[in-house]
């Protein structure tokens, strides 16, 4: 054995580079969310199982992020308890309502974008340099934004009198995704558009962050990555 590998091999396990943080699944958890959220029709128990897979996103992404395990234990009661209440409403009332439904939704998609920050913030100075892992964090991020901004808009919707798309057009979940990422890449195609203040300042609020995401972060961590390879 050459002098190299019995020096690698009594390096103490502090010096040893950490294995990447993968967000391969939760990439793919959110993408199957929102294919469900955009195929399913506007019921009940597309409500609860909404809900249900946002909570598996948001405890895969603490996974993922290797955050504390009495983070995790508490994320994990607290889908539990979401899910559970959901379903008792649903079984003991018959009613799910949309408001009550996006309501946990929104707490339970914005937990995860910090997660997954983290999660890369601490990946990218163990490693020294941005990888796919990286990336696919950085993806993550991006569609739990739209995400939330669809359930955000729904609360208003179902919380003012009027309709919330100027169109008078029902504000359902996948209209509501679909006025989100159209919004929030900023492509504007104007068949949707908010009818009152607070949502225009949603609106807003949700393009500027785009494309401030788009041109500063998705940006460096891409020519970070083409960097690297090079």
């Amino acid at each position: 054995m050459s002098e190299e590998a019995r020096s690698a091999g009594r390096r103490s396990p502090g010096t040893r580079r950490a294995a990447p943080y993968r967000y391969g699944i939760v990439l793919a958890l959110i993408l199957g969310s929102l294919t469900f959220q955009l195929a399913a029709p506007d019921q009940d128990w597309a409500r609860l199982v909404t809900i249900a897979l946002q909570g598996v996103t948001l405890l895969s992404a603490l996974v993922a992020s290797r955050v504390h395990p009495w983070i995790r234990r508490a994320a994990t009661v607290a889908v539990a308890v979401a899910v559970g209440s959901s379903t008792a409403a649903l079984i003991g009332f018959g009613v799910l309502g949309p408001t009550a439904a996006r309501s946990v939704n929104v707490l339970l998609v914005a937990l995860v974008p910090a997660a997954i920050a983290r999660g890369v913030i601490v990946d990218f100075r163990q490693q020294g340099a941005v990888s796919m892992h990286t990336m696919f964090g950085v993806l993550c991020i991006y569609l739990l934004l739209g995400s939330l901004f669809a359930f955000a808009y729904g609360i208003v919707d179902d919380l003012q009198s009027t309709s919330f798309f100027a169109q008078q057009a029902v504000a359902s979940q996948r209209n509501l995704l679909y006025f989100s990422f159209v919004t929030i890449t900023t492509v504007g195609y104007g068949d949707f558009t908010a009818a009152t203040d607070l949502g225009r300042s949603l609106a807003i609020t949700e393009a500027l962050i785009g494309q401030i995401y788009l041109v500063t972060v998705v940006a460096a961590i891409v020519g970070g990555l083409g960097a690297r390879r090079a």
